[in-house]
């Protein structure tokens, strides 16, 4: 593949060709590809599900269960690409914004090493929150 087919735009356009080439546009409203993109969700927790989190990365050595997951997170992936198009999301923008969010929501100094919600923390010593 050329570089530029890495682009997610690129891959956004794909994805939009691929469902009208189908007429599948008539499915696709924001209400449907919400449900999808959490259904696909699921599948890939799926794949998890019954693993410790200490033995979750070794679900990914087994060829097969790697491969089932890359599939699940393509869905969701391709999913979310659909909904952002048919409801007008620059995902860019999105996500750029949603950063900024939580970079003030989670300030290095307060989350740095915690798993702490952000309206649970606050300065403590040496960073860590107060709330553990």
């Amino acid at each position: 593949m050329k570089p530029e087919s890495h682009d997610l735009r690129h891959i956004q356009q794909r994805v939009v060709e691929f469902s009208e080439a189908r007429d599948w546009g008539k499915f696709h409203d924001p209400k449907n590809l919400s449900m999808a993109v959490a259904v696909e969700a699921g599948e890939l927790m799926d794949h998890f599900r019954w693993v410790s989190s200490d033995k979750a990365m070794d679900v990914l050595d087994d060829p097969t269960s790697k491969s089932g997951v890359e599939d699940e997170v393509a869905d969701v992936l391709i999913l979310l690409l659909e909904f952002a198009h048919v409801t007008g999301i620059d995902l860019a923008e999105a996500v750029d914004i949603k950063l900024r969010k939580n970079g003030a929501r989670y300030p290095i100094h307060l989350a740095k090493g915690v798993a702490t919600k952000h309206d649970r923390l606050a300065p403590g010593r040496d960073g860590q929150s107060s709330n553990e």
